[in-house]
């Protein structure tokens, strides 16, 4: 189950908004008549407060409303799971503009385009819509790996995974696995798996004790939640979209976009693990593993194939222009093998394994006691 878990947007409106500020600026300019120097007002940014420590910003700029947070966690103790749609969102963000005394979020029905100038003196064409615009989008799944230490098994194996041409990254403490670009940042799109149990043990549960006490309902229902997650080895998926993925796919107008993409690129970031093919390391497995992959089809060359990965292992390194090595590289990948990256020898052992740890790995069901996320209550 995919859902969302932070949303950033704003709409621009054709009339003077409220002020909800206590304290704002705006620009004067000199060079114009006297009666049309000053100009619209821009209001600093407030933190709408909810239920348990939970807020929103709203920041009005002239004729613009900008809106960000994480709605799904917005008057909750937690976000395990959170709203499906961006409906469900933004009737959250309504509710808010609302109580402030502000116009509503709309879809967008009309897109067209202004002409600005650059600071070179060239023009830039710059999309405009009548509705609400996304700036930002976090999808989010839950994944139950099993208990005991699987979550750690299964982060440091798809630690070694390459996902839509990033370089993933373990982190210290091997709790979270994120992919970044070659240049060791991400721009459009920041995917993360991290250990969602230890992250509530640690920061979730030290905050709501802080503030309601250990004996509290609110620390009792956090506990109970989190003791379910790491008896569950619960592993976040997460995927951020940011402003120039969101151009790039034409996702950004509310109303006008087609959001179905976002499905087949969750599924596809779920299906990860999919190329994990080997957990230990010998020329036995890997030449089974790429028979029965059907990725070459005889055992000569499939041993062929395995002693490259043997050797790089070994710490031999390849020179990528070469045909062979094209050639064993691009079997290897196949079963989550890369000849051309330094081995992580936490993930793989040139030892024979004679124990395995098998991970089942299924979608978290939310407990019993698990209170839903309700996009219709009053918002505080």
């Amino acid at each position: 189950m995919m859902f969302f878990d932070w949303l950033s947007c704003y709409q621009d409106f054709d009339f003077d908004l409220p002020i909800i500020a206590d304290d704002g600026y705006c620009f004067i300019d000199f060079t114009a008549p006297e009666e049309d120097q000053l100009k619209t007002p821009r209001q600093n940014r407030i933190h709408h407060e909810g239920s348990y420590s939970t807020s929103i910003q709203v920041h009005v700029k002239g004729r613009r409303i900008v809106v960000s947070g994480n709605p799904s966690r917005f008057n909750r103790l937690d976000n395990l799971f959170g709203f499906q749609t961006i409906d469900q969102c933004l009737a959250v963000y309504n509710q808010i503009l609302a109580s402030l005394g502000l116009p509503l979020f709309t879809p967008c029905t009309k897109i067209g385009f202004i002409q600005k100038e650059q600071a070179n003196g060239s023009i830039k064409l710059v999309p405009v819509a009548n509705g609400v615009v996304l700036t930002t989008l976090h999808i989010t799944s839950n994944i139950s790996v099993g208990p005991g230490g699987c979550i750690d098994s299964y982060l440091k194996a798809i630690s070694m995974l390459p996902y839509r041409h990033s370089v993933p990254r373990l982190h210290a403490d091997g709790k979270t696995v994120d992919w970044l670009s070659k240049q060791g940042n991400a721009r459009e799109l920041y995917p993360s798996v991290y250990d969602k149990g230890h992250e509530m043990k640690f920061k979730t549960l030290p905050n709501i004790k802080r503030k309601y006490g250990e004996k509290s309902p609110e620390y009792q229902y956090i506990q109970q939640l989190q003791q379910y997650c790491e008896s569950h080895g619960v592993a976040r998926f997460e995927q951020k979209l940011n402003a120039p993925f969101l151009n790039r796919h034409n996702l950004q107008f509310y109303g006008l976009s087609d959001y179905s993409i976002l499905e087949t690129l969750h599924t596809d970031f779920l299906n990860l693990d999919h190329k994990m093919q080997v957990s230990s390391m010998n020329i036995n497995t890997i030449s089974e593993t790429l028979i029965n992959e059907g990725i070459v089809d005889n055992t000569r060359a499939a041993n062929i194939t395995a002693l490259y990965a043997l050797n790089w292992m070994n710490g031999q390194t390849f020179d990528p222009k070469k045909s062979q090595v094209q050639t064993h590289r691009a079997r290897l990948r196949k079963i989550g093998i890369d000849i051309l990256k330094p081995c992580n020898l936490l993930v793989f052992s040139p030892v024979i394994v004679k124990e395995v740890t098998e991970i089942h790995k299924q979608p978290l069901k939310a407990p019993d006691f698990y209170k839903h996320p309700n996009h219709l209550r009053l918002v505080a």
